[in-house]
């Protein structure tokens, strides 16, 4: 065997391993005189040096040695350098281990064969400590990578982890969110003798910032409304919740659309009302939320109805007969300019008439196509509807916009429906 040149650290270099922690070392290898060289050259580089003269011992004593690095002899008795390769990989689990085999063969079949076994690297007998060295700098350049890499990937599960916590933790806030939202239409009909009142509200997520709702004014009047807050999610929801409270009917005096009269109520003329909602978001809400609103006061004997359209889409009539009508001019959303002014209009309703006020996310509903629904979609919509009343009339009005949208619904799906009582 040729004399093995013992390479010294330079200064710096020595500085250097003073500083790093030391790399453990198997060497595995039946001679010991080839053991005990390679354990000079590693100490002397400032490595841990564990010794097994046997692939069997080595891996009786690998729990305890919990070694970084191994140099292994390829041909040994008993169980050979491959063998214990795979055997070692096989025990470490998901601990990666660097292995280098210790060998006289340099065909290349035969170090492809290595490889395939598992090892990482080859160093060839007799070996130069230069090389050595240079070999096990590299395995140390990969466990640190692959170290580094593990570290991350355990940081990241770590922080996934507590992002999925606090998802599922928001999650569960946003079901019960959605329910106290459902809460501010507990009656989703009511017979007021001379017509009847069904209401739709299905939030495209958890919770969505359209509200509707209605409330008596006198004996033979009614308030109906649509509302439609910009935007999706926590902040709008927020925002329709408030403005439940300025529009429920549970206690008169804190609704906005009543004014005290006599020993009861009148109703606030619906121009008037919109622009004291606009006073209100602008003026004490200060938030950059805006809404669309629809408002009607129906006077259920006579059929009249004052209406109030604010940037919602169009209120439709469908006719005793089934004639379909689109009225308003649209207007200016609620809390966006200050100072807007907003005009009401007129409708008369007949008996078996219908009023019906909506949010966009019905007319603008698209297919898969990404064609909107639009006003003549709504209109065959309403006449497939024709002759049903009640929360049946928007149920199968529901079911047919499912068919156009292929049962997905990218926006909230809101309504109104004010049915006058037939002759």
């Amino acid at each position: 065997m040729k004399p093995v040149e013992i390479a010294r650290p330079v200064p710096d270099e020595a500085a250097a391993i003073a500083l790093r922690p030391a790399l453990r070392v198997l060497i595995v290898d039946d001679s010991r005189l080839q053991r005990r060289i390679l354990a000079t050259l590693l100490s002397r580089a400032g490595y841990a040096v564990i010794e097994a003269g046997t692939a069997e011992e080595a891996i009786a004593s690998y729990d305890s040695a919990s070694p970084d690095l191994v140099i292994s002899d390829w041909m040994m008795p008993g169980m050979t350098g491959i063998e214990f390769c795979q055997a070692l990989r096989a025990r470490a689990g998901e601990r990666y281990v660097y292995f280098i085999l210790l060998t006289s063969k340099t065909e290349t079949a035969e170090i492809a064969r290595g490889l395939d076994g598992g090892a990482d690297d080859f160093l060839t007998k007799p070996v130069s400590g230069d090389e050595l060295r240079a070999r096990i700098a590299a395995g140390e350049r990969i466990l640190r990578m692959e170290r580094e890499v593990k570290e991350k990937n355990r940081l990241l599960t770590a922080t996934l982890d507590k992002l999925q916590s606090l998802y599922d933790s928001l999650d569960r806030d946003l079901v019960e969110a959605r329910k106290l939202q459902q809460s501010l239409v507990r009656e989703r009909h009511r017979d007021f003798g001379g017509a009847e009142v069904s209401l739709l509200l299905r939030p495209s997520g958890h919770v969505g910032g359209d509200l509707v709702g209605f409330f008596p004014i006198t004996p033979h009047r009614v308030g109906i409304y649509s509302i439609d807050v910009s935007g999706h999610g926590i902040a709008s929801a927020l925002l329709a919740a408030r403005l439940a409270g300025h529009l429920g009917g549970a206690r008169p005096e804190q609704n906005l659309a009543l004014v005290p009269s006599g020993d009861g109520h009148e109703g606030r003329d619906p121009g008037e009302l919109a622009e004291l909602l606009n006073r209100i978001m602008l003026c004490e809400m200060q938030t950059e939320t805006y809404f669309t609103f629809a408002y009607a006061d129906v006077d259920t004997g006579n059929g009249r109805a004052r209406i109030i359209q604010a940037g919602h889409p169009n209120p439709v009539v469908q006719r005793a007969g089934g004639a379909i009508e689109f009225l308003g001019s649209g207007g200016l959303p609620v809390g966006l300019i200050e100072g807007a002014t907003y005009q009401g209009f007129e409708a008369e309703l007949s008996p078996g008439d219908r009023l019906l006020l909506m949010s966009d996310g019905i007319v603008e509903a698209e297919d898969a196509r990404g064609r909107q629904l639009g006003d003549e979609g709504l209109t065959r919509l309403l006449s497939r509807c024709e002759g049903l009343r009640g929360p049946g009339f928007f149920e199968t009005l529901l079911w047919h916009l499912g068919e156009h949208t292929g049962g997905e619904f990218a926006d909230d799906i809101s309504g109104v429906a004010l049915d006058m009582r037939p002759v």
